[in-house]
């Protein structure tokens, strides 16, 4: 069997030729597919398949990516919470200093005249500290002889009696207030006009009434007010609230306990009311009458 030898060199079309074949060919796909939409099948099957790998390719890109978008974050939220917690602290201060001034802005229009018919008369001042004994219950205000405030003077809040100023200074004055030991105030039940004295108790921040008879018609709950007999306290400011009454037989007296209705130990703001322009007029005796200058003489009898 005879068999011809391999030719030694494969002969085909030419380089030039298969270069312009694929050329035309390619046209025509892209004629095809722009005008007739022939490899949209094609297309999508390719991207479908080609997807996978694409996504693969982009992986290492994409965490790197989301990697220093995380930390990115992390180190901003670090920044904005810092600068949040700054924010929160100065807020916080400004609430507090808002909350302050609008109950002394609240307690200022307890003082004003829509709300005490004596804010006319009286002198706005404000609580500087308590006294240096820690045993007495006296507070100093800001104000003094040179805004006439004298001795003796009222002083009050926007809900009741605070005290009475026991000594002045040239710029500020000593006030006794009402829970002092011994501090008395002439006072008048409202509910059936019954008069007392209160007096401080000097511990507790409580007043007690003494020298109330068991038979005495006071309840919980009833409300003291000035009496206005002293000359002192202008008549029907608030001065306390009964908080307990105890009445044995055994005693001759009551044992009556009360809270001042003032906040005596509260407020930054008082108010100082002027005394009376002129004494109470006394009861003249016998004698004072005699001795009364140009009084008239009865008629003498001639002998």
């Amino acid at each position: 069997m005879i068999r011809e030898p391999p030719s030694f060199f494969h002969h085909g079309p030419s380089p030039l030729a298969r270069l312009t074949f694929f050329v035309i060919a390619a046209i025509a796909l892209m004629i095809a597919d722009h005008r007739f939409h022939a490899l949209e099948a094609v297309r999508l099957s390719l991207s479908v398949f080609a997807h996978p790998i694409q996504q693969f390719a982009s992986f290492p890109a994409h965490a790197l990516g989301r990697m220093g978008d995380y930390f990115a974050n992390q180190e901003r939220l670090l920044n904005e919470n810092e600068d949040l917690k700054a924010k929160v602290l100065e807020q916080s201060a400004a609430a507090q200093e808002s909350r302050l001034l609008r109950a002394e802005q609240e307690h200022l229009l307890a003082l004003g005249a829509g709300r005490s018919r004596y804010a006319d008369r009286g002198t706005v001042a404000e609580v500087l500290y308590t006294a240096r004994n820690p045993f007495t219950r006296k507070i100093v205000v800001d104000k003094g002889v040179t805004q006439g405030i004298a001795a003796g003077m009222p002083v009050i809040d926007g809900s009741g009696v605070v005290g009475q100023v026991t000594s002045v200074g040239a710029f500020t004055s000593e006030v006794t207030l009402v829970t002092e030991k011994d501090q008395s105030v002439p006072v008048m039940l409202v509910r059936n006009g019954l008069r007392a004295v209160a007096v401080g108790s000097g511990k507790d921040g409580a007043i007690d009434v003494p020298f109330m008879p068991v038979s005495a018609d006071v309840q919980s709950d009833d409300l003291f007010v000035t009496s206005g007999i002293d000359g002192t306290y202008p008549p029907g400011l608030l001065v306390a609230r009964v908080v307990s009454v105890e009445k044995n037989a055994a005693y001759v007296f009551a044992k009556i306990v009360a809270k001042p209705a003032a906040g005596v130990e509260n407020h930054r703001y008082v108010m100082v009311l002027p005394l009376p322009a002129t004494p109470l007029p006394r009861p003249e005796t016998k004698g004072e009458e005699a001795r009364k200058p140009g009084k008239e003489r009865g008629p003498r009898t001639r002998r």
